[in-house]
Parts: C-alpha cells; structure tokens; sequence
C-alpha cells in the first residue's frame, strides 16, 4: 500500500486520528506498512525514531540493554519498543539504594507523562521501550521546553501549572539526590561526606539560590515567602530550566548514575568532570571542612573552567594553627584559591583570588576574583568595574595595614583578616564597591572560629619547584615551641606528607 492508498482513518481501522495522522507521516518519508493487520503499536512512530536518531550506536546498544535489564528480558535486545515494560517495583529494585526513593517516583513518573496514544499520561502503569526513549532523549539532549515538559510531571504528577512550594521541594531532592549518588557510586572523588559538613542546610541554601532565578512572564521574580503559594506553568519552568543550566546538569547526573545508563561511555561523564572538583590534602585525621558538597558544586562552578578540576588543601587553622604567619606561608606563591572564614556566629564565607598571594603594599589580582557567602544563605558576588581594589596582603610593616584583604579599601575592606590573627571585619554600607557584596559575617567587625584554604586547578611551576621545602615548624624551632605554648597540637605532619603524596598523582 501507498501513500495515495491510504485515504481516510476509517480504511486503516485507526483509533485515534492522532495515530491515522502518525501513518501519513510515516509513509510520506517513504516508509513502508508491513501490513495492514499488524498493530500501530509494532510500528515506530516518526516521534520516536526522530529521538532515538539522536543517539549514537554505542548509546543506542547501551539504552537496550540497560530496557532490558529493567524489563527482565535477560538481555534480548531486539530494538523493538513492544513486548517489554517496566513497573514502578522494577524501577526500583534496578536503582535499588542508588537514589533516594523519592526521586526513584520522580524519575518514574516523568517517563510515564511520556504520551504516546493521546491519552491521559496516567493511563497505564508501566513504562514501555518508546517512553523510555523519550524520556532519556529529552532530558539528556532536549531543548528547553522538551526539558520542562518531562520536568513538570517529575514535580507533580497531576496535570496542569505546579505551586512554587512543590518546584521548591523537587530543587530540594534533586540536589539531595545528586549528592547521594555520586557518594553512593563512589564519585565524589576524594570528598568525603565525613570530612565535610553535612549537606542538609547545603541543600536548602543551593536549592533557594537555583529557585531565586524563577522568574514569572511578567518579569516579576519568585523568592522567599511569595514563591510558595505562587503558581507556574510549564512556561515559567522553561525560562528557568533556561536561566538555570544547573537543572539539567543534576538531572543528567542522576539518570546516568542513578539508572547506570550512558554513564561509561566515552565523553558521557563529562557533565560531572568539573562538577565536583578532584580533591587533594585532606588525608589524615582531624580535619573536617566547613564546606559541604552543595557548597562545593556551587562556588566551584564560579570558577574559571581551568580551575575547575582539582582543589587542593593549603591551610586549616585547625591543622596548621591560628598564625598569620603561618597562612602567609601556606598561601604565598601557590596560585588561584579560594579562602573560607567562620566567624564565631557561624556564618561562613570568603573569597577567590584568581592569582597567586603576594606579600606587597599595592592590590594585586584581577576580574575574575569574587566574594562569596556559604551560610546562612548562599551567593556569590562578581566584579563590577568600580575600582580594581581585588586582592591585597601585606605583612611585617609599620605604616600601612597589616592582614589579608579583599575588596573596598583599606580599614573598609568588603573581607579582611588582621594580622593580628583572629580578627577581622566585613564593611559594606550598603555594598562593598569591588564587588557588589553585603556584609558577609554577623557583625561588621568580627572574630575568627575557623580558615582554610584552597589552591585550585593545577599548581604553579614556581610552587612546584618549591614544593620540597620544610614548614616554618622544621626551620625554626622557636615557632615550633610557641605553638605549643599556645595550646594548639601540632597536627601537620601527616597531612603535609600525604599533601606531598598527592601532588605527585
């Protein structure tokens, strides 16, 4: 049969003009029917070819087999969209703890909002081969709206707009679950969630950073108290999955990782190469960050791309002691970091500087430095062209300030820490002029609990050069004596041999 011999629905038997309108499509490509008593169902729709032909082989091979695992079909892998199906309970025992069983639902009903017969998206209770398909198809490689429409059924399951409250819960989980299945699969690569702070009020605060970014058609922006109640269709999720390029990224994470589909394949894991960072430093007992994984994803896609891959553990406060001379030496010469500070109110913030600290009277560093809060919220604050006050540190003189700084100007910098150490103080009246930045701590001038520092990327050629010689605490003795009579244990030998270890990977 032809084109031209296909004439109404009624002479196929149809039972949908949605499926009579899918035959005509397919014949006008120069398709073949096989014939005319065979099922639609066993004839691949245009829409489904179109998202299966974004896919290479190997992806296409590793989709099969990953269906018929899920389906208990033993590995047959026929290429067929019929005959197999997966339930909610196959999903499930396939994850098993890979994904908390919320976003275990979640991923389960998006692919079951895949319609394929133009009836209701709930009308059957298992997820054939073709939906499947759809599913990976748009979250993996859609554009926007084939994105939102998958991700507004993964918020809700009901049809029509969602609330504000529910966007914010599924942020919430998708964050929670992209933190569990890269410690669950081993890929937090050298992070360790008993080395870091717990990830909890990390995922509240990144989940209200990526929502800040929810803008309604109006232009009028969903933050706070007027995000829950408010109502947002499927265009709103669009413009944010736009805006908000994380969602897709965390997405992606967790199908791949979670479901072990398209996850080993060559230039398939490079959405999470740069997303956790490599790091390096922290073995040895003692040291806990004050950073946790939220927080780490969030300031260390600020990064430039080139600094993104690895960090490395320059100085703990914990670990090297509370001495300004002692940071000076950990972070001179050592390249890019990034800087932390608890105050004692338990706000956490800080600071990159794009280039290696120099002791000298004059600013140093360039544009791509940015201030940054942790807790109680999270944000990071850019240049903005008002002056190049970026970086500053100075040590050991009488007549101009003493401590590191960054932002604003002397005895009003946006972060400083004083020489002498243990002080410092956050000035912003409203905003700190380098870098846009409110006050960062609880009180304008504060004290100290805790630092630590972050070389990242790669170290410099100089620093490398460097790298064999001692501590100040093996030169002189004297140093040694006086961190001793302060109280503070001298806790760095292991975990300066085991930095040396590292660097050398």
């Amino acid at each position: 049969m032809g084109f031209s011999e296909v004439t109404s629905r009624r002479d196929c038997n149809f039972k949908s003009t949605k499926d009579f309108q899918i035959m005509v499509h397919w014949i006008s490509e120069g398709n073949r029917i096989p014939s005319l008593f065979e099922k639609m169902g066993n004839v691949e729709s245009s829409c489904y070819e179109n998202h299966l032909s974004r896919f290479l082989p190997e992806e296409k091979t590793d989709i099969d087999g990953v269906f018929d695992t899920l389906s208990g079909s033993g590995g047959l892998k026929t290429g067929k969209a019929t005959g197999k199906a997966v339930s909610l309970a196959m999903l499930k025992a396939h994850v098993q703890e890979a994904l908390p069983e919320q976003m275990t639902f979640r991923v389960y009903s998006g692919m079951k909002s895949v319609d394929l017969t133009g009836k209701s998206s709930g009308s059957s209770e298992q997820i054939v081969k073709e939906q499947f398909i759809i599913f990976m198809s748009a979250l993996l490689k859609g554009n926007v709206e084939e994105k939102s429409s998958i991700i507004m059924r993964m918020i809700s399951s009901t049809e029509g707009p969602v609330k504000g409250k529910q966007i914010q819960e599924f942020t919430e989980d998708v964050i929670t679950s992209v933190v569990h299945v890269l410690s669950y699969r081993n890929l937090l690569k050298g992070w360790n969630l008993e080395k870091t702070q717990d990830p909890t009020s990390g995922v509240k605060a990144l989940a209200s950073q990526l929502l800040s970014e929810l803008t309604l058609e109006d232009g009028k922006k969903l933050s706070g108290p007027p995000l829950m109640d408010a109502m947002c269709d499927q265009s709103t999720i669009a413009n944010w999955v736009f805006q908000v390029p994380q969602i897709s990224t965390f997405l992606s994470v967790i199908i791949r990782q979670g479901l072990l589909v398209l996850h080993s394949l060559p230039d398939q894991a490079n959405n999470i190469v740069n997303l956790v960072p490599k790091c390096k430093g922290i073995k040895g007992s003692g040291f806990v960050s004050l950073l946790d994984i939220p927080s780490i994803i969030y300031i260390n896609s600020h990064l430039p791309s080139e600094r993104q891959h690895k960090w490395r553990l320059l100085f703990s406060s914990r670990v090297h002691g509370e001495s300004f001379s002692q940071l000076c030496g950990q972070i001179i010469n050592k390249g890019p970091c990034i800087l932390v500070l608890k105050d004692l109110d338990g706000y956490i913030f800080g600071g990159f500087a794009s280039e290696s600290w120099e002791v000298k009277p004059q600013f140093q560093g360039d544009n791509r430095c940015f201030l940054f809060s942790i807790s109680p919220s999270l944000m990071v604050h850019t240049y903005t062209g008002y002056n190049d006050h970026f970086m500053y540190l100075n040590h050991g003189q009488q007549t101009i300030p003493n401590g590191l700084g960054m932002g604003g100007q002397h005895d009003y910098f946006g972060l400083w820490i004083d020489g002498n150490y243990g002080k410092g103080h956050s000035k912003a009246k409203p905003r700190c002029t380098t870098y846009n930045s409110p006050q960062l701590s609880a009180n304008e001038n504060f004290m100290l609990d805790a630092m630590e520092v972050w070389a990242v990327g790669d170290l410099p050629e100089s620093a490398v050069v460097n790298k064999g010689k001692k501590s100040i605490l093996d030169t002189d003795p004297e140093a040694q004596a006086l961190l001793e009579m302060t109280g503070k244990s001298r806790q760095s030998d292991g975990l300066r041999e085991q930095i040396k270890d590292d660097d050398d990977n």
